[in-house]
């Protein structure tokens, strides 16, 4: 692949995540309104996050562009900084719309922002080491296996925690509990291989240009499946909580 190619690729899923964001900002402002007042806060929450989300991507769209241009450098940071304001949001807004016990839903959602925190912080100082070996040893790898740890702790509390509150829901909540739990693996799995793609570019038989457009491409399908597709879900389990007791 060319340069301009591989900048082209770049540049055209940045700027479908921004349409992406954008319009799902709009869609769960609109239907918020539907929903009994229980049952909003979530969709709200996602509403949040693709506001957050479209305006770094602008900032990142733009970065792109100068990077490509000017031969500026590319400024990863604002990837990041979206990860720690949206990253919490998506974990609170999965707990909000299930309704589950009051201490249960308090601890889960306190301690998860924490743990996402820390899943994001840990991850950036990883971002910013070298990229160009994937060694054991180097900072780069071992800051990504620390924050692979919060990762794990996420998931035994979404999953794990939850699975006895999961089996009081009605039947098409738990199916729809189901897509977005392999949402939630899936999308939030493909953070961790992009991340590593530039330093394994080389044994992977490709250029560290290669590594660099795949983990851009990787990072952009990543947030809009886990911002846009994942509120998606979290909707459709609003309104059918809308339509229950439950």
């Amino acid at each position: 692949m060319s340069a301009a190619d591989a900048y082209q690729l770049v540049y055209n899923f940045m700027s479908l995540a921004i349409a992406a964001m954008g319009a799902s900002f709009f869609f769960f402002v609109s239907v918020r309104g539907s929903l009994k007042e229980g049952n909003r806060m979530a969709v709200t929450l996602s509403a949040v996050v693709v506001l957050i989300a479209f305006y770094h991507y602008v900032r990142i769209f733009d970065s792109w562009v100068a990077f490509g241009t000017t031969g500026a450098p590319f400024n990863e940071a604002y990837r990041y900084v979206d990860w720690l304001l949206t990253v919490p949001l998506l974990v609170a807004e999965l707990v909000l719309v299930l309704k589950l016990d009051k201490k249960l839903e308090s601890t889960l959602i306190k301690r998860n922002v924490v743990y996402a925190f820390l899943m994001i912080a840990t991850g950036y100082v990883g971002e910013m080491t070298n990229i160009t070996s994937v060694d054991l040893a180097s900072p780069r790898t071992i800051w990504g296996a620390i924050s692979s740890v919060f990762f794990v702790l996420i998931l035994r509390d979404l999953f794990g925690g939850i699975d006895a509150s999961i089996k009081k829901q009605s039947k098409d909540i738990q199916g729809i509990f189901k897509i977005l739990r392999v949402v939630l693996i899936a999308t939030w799995g493909v953070y961790p291989i992009a991340y590593l793609l530039p330093a394994i570019a080389g044994n992977l038989g490709l250029t560290a240009q290669d590594g660099l457009v795949l983990k851009q491409v990787g990072y952009t399908i990543a947030d809009i499946l886990a911002k846009p597709g994942y509120g998606l879900l979290i909707w459709k389990i609003a309104t059918l909580k809308n339509g229950s007791s439950k």
